[in-house]
This record gives C-alpha cells, sequence and structure tokens, in this order.
C-alpha cells in the first residue's frame, strides 16, 4: 500500500511530461474504440455523425483540463441514445429538432455545472440501485429494437417516428425486406463484437473489437462499391469539420415548455447519474486507489456538454467501456483522455474520406453489443438473486420506460421502491432522515443509526461516515433499524472499501436479529 501511495503519477503538466509515453499510447487506442463509437451514437441519437466527434474532442481537448478524475474518458453515451433521439423527434424531428434539442442541453449543462458548484455529485446515492440498472436495461433494450432494422439496411423513412415496442414487433418484416450485401457486413461485425475477446491469440486480442471491425467493412464496402450500387443512407456522411463548427443552437424550443423541461431533466438527471455511477466504478480499478473529486468531474462534465450543445453535439458522460479500457491499456492520469480527443481531432482533420467508408451496417452491429451488454439476461438473473423485490423494480422501470420514457420509468421504480418500503414496516417519519449517531471512545468510532437505512435517508448517513478521519476503527451499529435496504448494503460496502483502503478499519454489526430478503450478501434486511 505505502509503495502505491509513494509511486502516484503526478498530476498536470508535470504529470505529462512524466506519463507522456503510457498516456498517449492507451489515449491512442481508446480513440481506435471512441472514433467508430461516437459516428454511431450520433447517427443513433438523430444527429449528425460528425456531432459525435466533436462531442468526442471537446471531451478530450477542453473537459481533460478541469475534470476530477484521473482515468475517465468523456465522450458520448450509449445510454444517452434514447434522450437525445427523443428530444430531436419531440421538438419536429430532422435538422430543426437537432437545433431545437440542442438549446434543452445547453441549460442541462449549465445545470450540471450548478450540480457541482453546489457539492450535488452525492445525489447518486438518492436512486435505489434496482431502478438505476432497470433504466439502464431499457436503454439496452431500446438501442437494440432501433439499431436492428439498420442491421438489416433497411430504408430509415419505414422506420421513422416508431417506438421500442413497435420496432421489436415489426422485426419478421425487417428480416422479409433486408439488403444481403449490407446485413452480411453487419452480421459479421456483429459476431466480432461479441466474440473478438475470446481469441486466443495474444496480440490480436489487443487490437479493439471496433477497429477490427473497420478494417473488414470498410474493404467489403469497396470491393462490393456501395458507393454506387446501394441506397446513400447505406454509408456514413460527415462533411467537412471546419464547415460545421459554429453555432448550431437554438433556444426558440423553450416555447414548448412542457417538453423543453422535461428533455433538461432528463439530460441533466440522467447524465449526472450515469457519469457519476462511472466515476465510482474507475476509481475501483485504479491501481493507484485515488479518489476522484465528483463534485468537480460535474463542473468539468457541464462546462464540456455547455460547449458541445453550442457547436451542436451531443452530451457528454463518464463513458464506462472507454474508461475501462483506458485503465487496461496503462493510463496514468487525465492526459490519456487529452490524446483520445486529440488523435480524433487529427484524423477528423486528415482522414475524414475513410470515415465516409463506413457502412452505417457496421456501426449498428457496435451499438447493437452496447446494448445486449446494458440488457444482458445475467442482469436480470443477478437482480433476481439479490431479492424478489428488487427484481419487481427491475422489471417495472424497464416496462415503464420502454412504454413511456426514461422520466416516467424511474420515477415509477422509486415510488415501488418507497412503497416497499412501507409495507415492510419503513416509519414514515425516517424516509428521508435517518437518526445517526457518531461516537468516539479510543480509537474507535461508533455509529449507530436508528430506525430505517434505505436508499432515501442515506445521503445524511453517508456525510457522517465520510466525516470520520481515516486510520480508525469504525464500527457501524445496524441494531436499531427496522429495515437496511439493498442499495445501503451495497453503499456501506463500498465505505468499508474506500476505508479500509486508506489504513483503517470498518465493522457492520447489529444485523443478527434481521432476516435477509435472500441469500445474497447485499440483500435487503429487515427485522424478524
Amino acid at each position: 500500500m505505502s509503495n502505491i501511495q509513494n509511486n502516484i503519477p503526478s498530476d498536470g503538466l508535470k504529470g505529462l511530461k512524466e506519463n507522456f509515453m503510457s498516456d498517449s499510447v492507451s489515449g491512442f487506442i481508446v480513440f481506435l474504440l471512441a472514433l467508430p463509437l461516437s459516428l454511431g451514437i450520433a447517427k443513433a441519437s438523430e444527429f449528425p455523425p460528425l456531432m459525435g466527434l466533436i462531442t468526442a474532442i471537446i471531451g478530450g481537448l477542453v473537459v481533460s483540463l478541469f475534470m476530477g478524475s484521473r482515468l475517465t474518458i468523456k465522450g458520448p453515451a450509449a445510454g444517452l441514445i434514447v434522450i437525445v433521439a427523443g428530444a430531436v423527434s419531440e421538438f419536429g424531428g430532422g435538422e430543426a429538432g437537432w437545433h431545437l434539442a440542442l438549446g434543452a442541453m445547453v441549460v442541462a449543462g449549465l445545470i450540471q455545472i450548478l450540480f457541482g458548484v453546489f457539492k450535488l455529485g452525492k445525489l447518486v446515492d438518492f436512486f435505489p440501485l434496482s431502478a438505476i440498472h432497470g433504466m439502464l436495461a431499457a436503454i439496452g433494450l431500446i438501442i437494440i429494437a432501433k439499431q436492428i432494422p439498420v442491421l438489416l439496411d433497411i430504408n430509415p423513412a419505414l422506420t421513422k417516428g416508431k417506438g421500442p415496442l413497435i420496432l421489436l414487433a415489426e422485426i419478421p418484416e425487417y428480416i422479409r425486406q433486408l439488403d444481403p450485401k449490407a446485413t452480411l457486413i453487419g452480421v459479421i461485425s456483429l459476431w466480432i463484437m461479441m466474440h473478438w475477446q475470446n481469441v486466443e491469440i495474444k496480440f490480436l486480442k489487443m487490437i479493439p473489437a471496433p477497429l477490427v471491425v473497420l478494417m473488414i467493412a470498410i474493404p467489403a464496402e469497396l470491393i462490393m462499391d456501395f458507393q454506387h450500387t446501394e441506397p446513400p443512407y447505406v454509408l456514413v456522411h460527415i462533411g467537412n469539420l471546419m464547415e460545421n463548427v459554429k453555432v448550431n443552437v437554438d433556444f426558440s424550443g423553450i416555447a414548448q415548455t412542457g417538453i423543453f423541461i422535461k428533455y433538461v431533466i432528463m439530460f441533466a438527471l440522467v447524465g449526472t447519474l450515469e457519469s457519476l455511477l462511472t466515476v465510482k466504478a474507475i476509481d475501483l480499478l485504479d491501481p493507484y486507489k485515488r479518489k476522484s473529486d465528483a463534485n468537480k468531474d460535474l463542473i468539468a462534465v457541464g462546462i464540456g456538454n455547455t460547449l458541445s450543445a453550442i457547436l451542436g453535439g451531443l452530451p457528454m458522460i463518464s463513458e464506462v467501456a472507454r474508461s475501462s479500457s483506458n485503465v487496461n491499456n496503462g493510463a496514468k492520469t487525465r492526459w490519456a483522455n487529452f490524446f483520445h480527443g486529440f488523435f480524433i481531432l487529427i484524423f477528423v482533420l486528415l482522414a475524414s474520406r475513410f470515415i465516409e467508408m463506413i457502412p452505417n451496417t457496421a456501426l449498428a452491429a457496435m451499438l447493437i453489443t452496447v446494448g445486449i451488454k446494458l440488457a444482458h439476461p445475467k442482469e436480470f438473473i443477478h437482480t433476481f438473486n439479490i431479492g424478489k423485490e428488487q427484481l419487481a423494480i427491475f422489471l417495472v422501470t424497464i416496462i415503464l420506460t420502454m412504454y413511456e420514457d426514461l422520466l416516467v420509468g424511474i420515477a415509477t421504480g422509486i415510488l415501488l421502491k418507497m412503497i416497499i418500503h412501507l409495507y415492510n414496516g419503513t416509519p414514515v417519519s425516517s424516509f428521508f432522515k435517518a437518526p445517526t449517531v457518531v461516537s468516539f471512545e479510543g480509537d474507535t468510532y461508533l455509529v449507530e443509526i436508528d430506525k430505517s437505512a434505505i436508499f432515501t435517508n442515506f445521503i445524511g448517513i453517508k456525510r457522517k461516515l465520510y466525516e470520520i478521519p481515516s486510520g480508525f476503527n469504525v464500527i457501524i451499529d445496524l441494531q436499531k433499524t427496522k429495515l437496511v435496504d439493498h442499495s445501503v448494503m451495497e453503499s456501506l460496502h463500498q465505505f468499508q472499501h474506500d476505508y479500509e483502503a486508506s489504513g483503517g478499519k470498518v465493522q457492520i454489526t447489529g444485523t443478527d436479529e434481521h432476516k435477509p430478503v435472500s441469500s445474497h450478501s447485499l440483500a435487503a434486511r429487515k427485522k424478524k
């Protein structure tokens, strides 16, 4: 532990000099992953594909200078496709819908900055994990539904304006109308994305799967001469970067007050949640055990989102797949994120003609893979193993999100969890505040929690826990609680992990009289 602490990479310009090679190499590898994904996410979001690259460039070159995390990669996220495409559609669709959606995104970016200024990064703890995972699974299913017609090279006019449930129902018809040549490239690309990690040859496995897809899809497209034998919608079109970098935002959508407010809330809320969850996850992977400043990171992402929306780009978050790749490829500091944006900029300036050789079916394959990861059957099984009530919240969130929208879905999931807590005997008086007493004797801090410890009141509990100085013994006593829910159990174990990493010791006690709702170690517990 001490050796790791003594060798923590420097930050700022000194860190750039010390870690130039490792960060630039990792940034280059992430660039290879981010380039096609950024194009695909923009296209699926009903934005011009170039705008996905502009978002990634800003996320790298600008946000790196302010961000509070060291190893996360900032860029457009598949998890926001549903919201962005929904905003474009509800604001009228097409180019006009894109410009008006940008107005809501600018306001949402400013709100994210305020979230960070007022230190509201802790709000991530207010949302139950089952509802968050349900929201992400629903996003995955919606991405799959919307990208299957693209994989089959169906005319976009036939799917325009259709919701995910209708798109899924019409898959047999799309299969009958598929384009054999373009679909073949899409299916091969999907197979590569799903199975490349199983390749046993080490040096091949080091090549990112999206790059392998492009190495096969572009030559195949050239051999089959898609430029002259296929309709225009089969290939990516991006245009000239310098001609498109301008003020594209239009605030006149504020006249549609209900729609405008709805999407401001969704961009700010879902983008913030996804970004904070990624920062938390990547901190666990950091070999140097550094702790990110979540509020500083929110300010940086908010700045990036505001600038990106003004220029016409997508909303960005700390993106989990690219960030994980960044860690695995040996990145040391924030400069890896900077380099990923730098390499995208250079490629767009010098080699944009190669981008316009990419078949959209290949990009669809990449996005379907993302959707499958978000909505994988193992997510359903894992949630069921934690508890039947968690599965109910998970499924309700998914169904309402697909049937209505994300805001309704996650709100319903939260409401259902509160109803379940009432049923399990949680006192109404403790829904938003749990009486928590911290005392100190010798070298031990005793934290006694009364009444209940649930997702709606954990923010106050967490504040007291993280105020405890490092290096002591901490006992968290749950004996007086009637209920401890799954979100709190997971958060308490997260605190235990963080505190013990800094040299202290944590015991979670007082649950002998509680009955777990399942055999899972982090299941909710209620008094017998």
